[in-house]
């Protein structure tokens, strides 16, 4: 089949999760993708050398039917992902931005190869419904190998898990804040070992030592006795982090990620679940990278965890594709 000619398509780079530019991570967001094949998203997302690139579709009629307002397909350099966290918030700014219009007033419906996200705004932010979540114990052989790559000690790893909302990464939770700052990995040992890696510290760091052999639901720190969540826990407003996150994915093409929305969803579906975190907390990621990344997460009533940031836009115009 003959490639269509190439054409000029409306253009965006926006800065996600931070709502100063050019400090979180940077998505290029291709506004009209009709007609292109995998093969030249693909190409593109290579050439923009993005941790994510994504393009704009219109919904399936299956996924419109159900109030989807339009499609995303998300690349990184190297490979298609089902969903991403920055690429869904910045591409649902950039929407908004060229004049999208919700079917529903109030909620945005994005359609992706992991199903149907919803989107709300959250004061000046956005905030997307982190997808289901499924997670499992790794193998040990696994972690100790990771753990090397890593630059890390046994001991420094409180609890891992396996870790799926559409991608799978391994999640790590430290022993501090500041181990995961310290953090020197080896990118050449990484590869291979895992599709993409997460590590996670807290400001207080849970108390059971042994947390990682144990069942995580007996995890209660940051839970009173009564069963109220910590009063010092960082409120909606507030942009001070009581958890600090950074994520390796060599086996991508992504060395380092400047802010991660995926695994900050599972993250917190994680910790939240085990007790191990509140139930509102702001995380930073991105700060050896000298970027400020901010992460909102807030488990409403019903259990759904929303995963919010802002986003600004950095760059306007024309692609040739």
């Amino acid at each position: 089949m003959t490639a269509a000619p190439a054409r000029a398509r409306p253009f965006a780079q926006v800065d996600v999760f931070t709502a100063t530019p050019y400090l979180g991570n940077p998505l290029a967001v291709v506004l009209d993708g009709t007609g292109l094949s995998a093969e030249a998203m693909q190409a593109f997302a290579n050439w923009t050398n993005l941790s994510e690139t994504t393009f704009l579709l219109p919904p399936s009629p299956e996924a419109a039917a159900q109030g989807a307002d339009y499609r995303v397909r998300i690349f990184t350099p190297g490979d298609e992902l089902p969903f991403a966290g920055h690429p869904t918030l910045g591409s649902c700014h950039a929407w908004l931005e060229a004049g999208g219009v919700p079917q529903a007033a109030g909620t945005i419906v994005q359609e992706c190869a992991k199903g149907l996200v919803k989107l709300k705004r959250d004061g000046t932010r956005l905030a997307f419904a982190a997808p289901s979540l499924q997670r499992s114990t790794p193998d040990a052989a696994l972690i100790a190998r990771v753990a090397a790559a890593l630059g890390l000690q046994a001991e420094q790893i409180l609890a891992a898990q396996w870790l799926n909302n559409g991608p799978t990464w391994l999640g790590l939770l430290l022993d501090s804040m500041d181990t995961v700052l310290g953090l020197q990995p080896d990118a050449a040992a990484l590869k291979d070992l895992v599709p993409g890696v997460g590590v996670a510290g807290m400001e207080t760091a849970p108390a059971a030592p042994d947390l990682i052999v144990r069942s995580n639901r007996e995890a209660r720190a940051f839970i009173h006795p009564d069963g109220a969540r910590d009063a010092g826990a960082s409120p909606a407003d507030d942009d001070t982090p009581s958890v600090e996150v950074r994520f390796f994915a060599p086996d991508i093409g992504v060395l380092e990620d400047p802010v991660t929305g995926s695994f900050n969803a599972s993250l917190a579906q994680w910790l939240i679940a085990d007790g191990v975190a509140p139930a509102r907390y702001v995380a930073a990621q991105g700060t050896c990278l000298g970027r400020a990344g901010r992460v909102w997460i807030e488990q409403d009533a019903t259990g759904q965890v929303w995963v919010g940031g802002n986003s600004v836009t950095c760059m306007e115009g024309k692609v040739t594709l």
